[in-house]
């Protein structure tokens, strides 16, 4: 069975990550081997430094690579309008396939007037926005920005733009699995449950949340399988599917057939 990674990052979050962008990429390519992964969407941050990379670095980085696809990380304070058009000029190209909005790392609602153009870019090109929610990897983020409930709000206004919320949400999956249930243009990414490598604990947990999203949503055409690398373990989340008693058919959707719908891979 193909397996589709929707949400990897190459950025260095600690001291222990080469700070050399190619030995970075050769890291995730051996993962990906090591993990039978074919394909893997790499994502942009709202920052860019010595650690974190810029779109157009990643999209000069993969340029002769058939096996990633990079989505746009947009900046309500760091990125313009001039920005903005030169990512629409990548999308018209076919270099990104997605946007991405960083709610509580910065502190805007995802219905924030500021991403106004960033959803009709969406719609005009056809792309998915991921909107992060749930918990951040910095305690200078704000929470209540990145609850998914706001995410809600967003899509009934903007029913023709297909939105992923990343990481289900969690610590607040419930909320999620509801605004799967009810709002048809909402997808969601399992990645980033976790950091590292989760204790049995946990991992019993987070099978018992995920069972429940997939039992109440009862349609799997719109949930992702995405790990977060470098952050989450991929070895880990493979493990966390493989518990989630899935039918050969849902398993095909999570794994790789709703990503390359969304992102039209084929």
């Amino acid at each position: 069975m193909k397996r589709i990674d929707c949400h990897v990052h190459l950025n260095a979050y600690n001291k222990f990550q080469s700070s050399n962008l190619q030995e970075r990429l050769k890291n995730l390519k051996d993962v990906m081997a090591e993990n039978k992964i074919d394909y893997s969407i790499i994502l942009s941050s709202y920052l860019i430094n010595s650690q974190r990379p810029s779109t157009h670095t990643l999209i000069k980085l993969i340029e002769n690579c058939d096996n990633f696809k990079i989505v746009a990380g947009f900046s309500a304070n760091n990125n313009s309008d001039k920005d903005l058009r030169k990512y629409q000029q990548w999308l018209q190209d076919g270099k990104i396939v997605g946007l991405k909005l960083y709610c509580g790392y910065e502190h805007y609602f995802p219905q924030d007037k500021k991403y106004k153009k960033i959803y009709e870019t969406a719609q005009e090109f056809d792309v998915p926005v991921f909107v992060h929610c749930g918990d951040t990897f910095s305690d200078k983020a704000k929470l209540k920005y990145a609850h998914p409930l706001n995410v809600d709000e967003v899509a009934v206004d903007n029913r023709a733009v297909k939105i992923i919320i990343c990481h289900l949400g969690n610590p607040w999956i419930l909320d999620c699995q509801e605004i799967l249930y009810k709002t048809k243009n909402v997808y969601a990414d399992i990645s980033g449950l976790f950091y590292g490598i989760p204790s049995k604990e946990y991992m019993k947990l987070l099978v018992l949340k995920v069972k429940e999203l997939f039992n109440y949503v009862s349609n799997p055409h719109r949930i992702l399988f995405g790990t977060d690398w470098p952050i989450s373990d991929i070895r880990s989340c493979l493990n966390l599917v493989s518990k989630l008693g899935l039918s050969k058919t849902d398993m095909e959707l999570l794994m790789f057939k709703n990503a390359n719908k969304i992102f039209k891979l084929e």
